[in-house]
């Protein structure tokens, strides 16, 4: 067939999107969170680089030197969510008890959950400059001087990165000036954060290593190209509520799927995340006719298969709208008629990495698409509710 003839390759959604002049995109409100979205791929080899440069090992070796008896990260709204995807992570490459505590249980209740140190507190943000990251690490600079501080930020002037830097105490690490989303959702600012926590096992046998960032490069870029208009279709049926499904590193992805669905809709699509084990236990209750289910399946074959079962389960009770299921050897029998399965290559070495990051890059683009398809604008959705940044609050100091 002469090249005249054959047929051009159809352009997907994002295509579409993408390709608008700059001034139709900012018009309809999703410049910066598409752009922030699709770059992600760039920006994890970008902090890969980063982490293995001379200043990061240094400050990451100067954080775990001495080894801390404990770690905590902490962060707010979505950089929780991180610190919860981190967490079981870096206890098992570093051996040492590992938790996520939002900043603002620890600003007013720290002498309950603090662990005894001495400890590291490892400030996730991506501006550094909600109210609660400095008065947390300024009360415990003051209140509980044997934890030391290791801030992961975005923002090279925010207050974490520019405040400490005379307190031998604190230790920043800055991350690219292109990870500090100006969206007010947080996307590749919290895939890159996820990242940057990582690098704290660089000197262990889980470091993260090329092959699992080019996995996960790999499989966004896969989703992008071969997946989105399933996405895109899903998001536009009437979709009320979205339960987000995760079990262990997985579960902080459900956590921020469920969290930039809210954020995205101003609340029109009413969401939970759960694990998977724990959705049998009264949260199935949830789960309606206009209920889309989204399934971020673990990287270990052996938890697979418990949430296998619980995903046959819904099937069997003819449960929710559809199912959005992404992770690597999804069997067949768990889908149902209307059910998008989104397979993702493996990677032998931190096989949680590219996982993780598959989930939230799918669950990202899932809110994008309802949001615009409920009129929504992605990058001021809930104006007048929600700032980029928390605005400034009262700060109250503490009882003894």
């Amino acid at each position: 067939m002469s090249s005249l003839h054959k047929k051009t390759k159809e352009k997907n959604k994002l295509d579409v999107l993408h390709e608008k002049p700059v001034e139709a995109r900012q018009a309809a409100g999703y410049a910066d969170t598409l752009r922030e979205i699709l770059q992600q791929p760039g920006t994890w080899q970008d902090t890969f680089d980063l982490l293995h440069g001379t200043v990061a090992q240094q400050r990451l070796a100067k954080a775990l030197d001495p080894r801390p008896a404990h770690i905590v990260l902490t962060g707010s709204g979505s950089s929780i969510y991180i610190g919860e995807c981190l967490a079981p992570l870096l206890q098992s490459g570093l051996g040492v008890p590992v938790q996520a505590i939002a900043a603002g249980t620890l600003l007013t209740h720290w002498r309950s959950v603090l662990p005894p140190g001495p400890g590291l507190l490892i400030s996730l943000a991506r501006s550094g400059d909600s109210p609660e990251s400095a008065a947390v690490v300024n009360t415990l600079l003051a209140e509980a001087p044997a934890w030391r501080h290791l801030a992961i930020t975005c923002n090279a002037d925010g207050k974490l990165a520019t405040q400490y830097r005379n307190e031998p105490r604190v230790t920043a690490l800055v991350l690219d000036e292109r990870t500090n989303d100006r969206s007010l959702v947080m996307t590749s600012s919290f895939t890159n954060l996820l990242l940057g926590g990582l690098g704290l096992l660089q000197s262990t046998r889980a470091g993260i290593v090329q092959s699992a960032v080019e996995a996960a490069a790999a499989n966004a870029q896969n989703i992008f190209d071969s997946h989105s208009d399933a996405i895109a279709a899903l998001a536009e049926r009437d979709m009320r509520s979205a339960v987000y499904l995760g079990s262990g590193p997985m579960f902080g992805a459900a956590r921020e799927g469920a969290l930039k669905m809210l954020e995205m809709t101003g609340g029109k699509v009413i969401t939970m995340a759960e694990t998977f084990l724990g959705l049998r236990h009264g949260p199935m209750s949830f789960v309606h006719p206009q209920t889309l289910i989204v399934a971020l399946l673990s990287a270990d074959a052996a938890v697979r298969r418990y949430e296998c079962d619980l995903l046959r389960e819904l099937s069997r009770k003819q449960l929710g709208m559809a199912k959005l299921i992404v992770g690597h050897d999804i069997p067949a029998d768990v889908l149902a008629a209307g059910d998008v399965a989104i397979e993702t290559s493996a990677s032998v070495s931190n096989p949680d990495v590219p996982a993780v990051l598959a989930g939230v890059t799918v669950t990202q683009l899932l809110a994008f698409f309802r949001c615009l398809q409920l009129g929504g604008k992605p990058d001021t959705p809930s104006e007048g509710v929600l700032t980029r940044v928390v605005e400034d609050f009262a700060l109250h100091g503490t009882t003894p």
